[in-house]
């Protein structure tokens, strides 16, 4: 009897158990924090872009990131790069922006060294095609975009010069049939004139290149404020030259502006457009999102759609525009040309040409 006692005591102890339900596993944390069965908040909140670019592709940026994060909203201001870098060093103690994309990145390099960005690790770091030519060593700026230095001559002047080339060297540039018929912009506000500036001293040393900068400056009819108007106001026929970024010149002909691009047979400088966010961003965690996506292939090939043609430098994203970078370039120092860039850019407007007026 105790025996049979034992094993009925067992069964029900057994069933006991089968009937009650088993405890819920512990909830574990997801990847972006929240807990299971909680959504992860969206980001939401502000952007405030300081965009160096033309303000088409500006606009289209912000529309574009806005549709990839619908609850942030993109506020931009679009400068050219010198403006840029003066912008950063007035407000260093109560920052208005919270990352600064595009622009040569002399000026980054130059921002970095006065303290006015933050360090990022980037994941999408690994995306770089080149990350020795396209990322600080200290992950201050990365590279988003290059373009190349040319010339753009009006065709309807050449018509009406016959013998006349466009320029393909930059010596050519002190040809007498074209005084007065340049126009650049002014190396204190633009980085492509500041790029054309440090290629030219780097080309012929800076005795020589001084030297030249002098008799270059006395063939402008005038200074631009923003280094791409010279490509617009050549093509409306208001001078015969232009020194611009050669995909700013594709533009203006996709445009339908009389223009033939001609690049400097001994070499030309070129442009690695930078990316990097404001020391103090308020808006930290949303300038990392939109620093993450620029660095992504997809968004890299945006630029055609806002008439922006400079060459990616993703791995994955296709150039528009190829033959732009299979001309001849320099071994342009951006170092130097970074560190130099306030002394030069000095020089220029005190002892060549001064930077008031410049043609909007």
């Amino acid at each position: 009897m105790r025996r049979i006692g034992l094993f009925s005591l067992l069964v029900i102890v057994v069933l006991l158990l089968a009937a009650c339900p088993a405890p819920p596993p512990p909830a574990t944390a997801p990847e972006g924090g929240a807990a299971a069965g909680e959504a992860a908040a969206a980001p939401s909140g502000e952007l405030n872009l300081l965009c160096t670019p033309q303000v088409q592709w500006c606009e289209g940026m912000k529309a574009e990131f806005e549709k990839r994060y619908p609850d942030i909203t993109v506020n931009f201001v679009r400068m050219s790069s010198g403006e840029s870098l003066t912008r950063l060093r007035n407000e260093r103690d109560n920052p208005q922006f919270d990352i600064w994309w595009g622009g040569p990145i002399d000026s980054f390099i130059a921002a970095k060294q006065e303290g006015l960005l933050e360090a990022y690790d980037s994941p999408n770091h690994a995306n770089l095609a080149d990350p020795e030519k396209y990322l600080d060593p200290d992950k201050y700026w990365v590279g988003i975009y290059v373009g190349t230095l040319g010339f753009a001559t009006n065709k309807n002047w050449l018509a009406e010069n016959p013998g006349v080339e466009p320029p393909r060297s930059w010596d050519d540039l002190l040809k007498p049939e074209f005084q007065g018929q340049i126009m650049v912009a002014h190396p204190s506000s633009s980085g492509t004139s500041y790029t054309a500036l440090c290629t030219i001293l780097q080309i012929k040393g800076e005795e020589e290149g001084w030297e030249f900068l002098k008799q270059y400056a006395g063939q402008v009819l005038q200074f631009t404020k923003s280094g791409a108007a010279p490509a617009k106001f050549v093509g409306q026929g208001e001078a015969a030259v232009g020194i611009v970024f050669s995909h700013d010149i594709v533009a203006e002909i996709e445009n339908g502006a009389p223009l033939e691009l001609t690049f400097p047979e001994e070499g030309t400088g070129y442009e690695i457009g930078g990316m990097g966010i404001v020391a103090g961003a308020k808006n930290l965690e949303n300038a990392k999102l939109w620093y993450d996506w620029a660095l992504e292939p997809a968004t890299q090939e945006l630029g055609p759609k806002y008439q922006a043609y400079q060459a990616p430098t993703v791995k994955g994203a296709q150039a528009a525009r190829p033959e732009l970078l299979q001309v001849t370039l320099i071994d342009y120092d951006f170092q130097w040309c970074g560190e130099n860039k306030k002394a030069f850019v000095d020089k220029f407007t005190n002892e060549i040409a001064g930077a008031e007026n410049l043609r909007k």
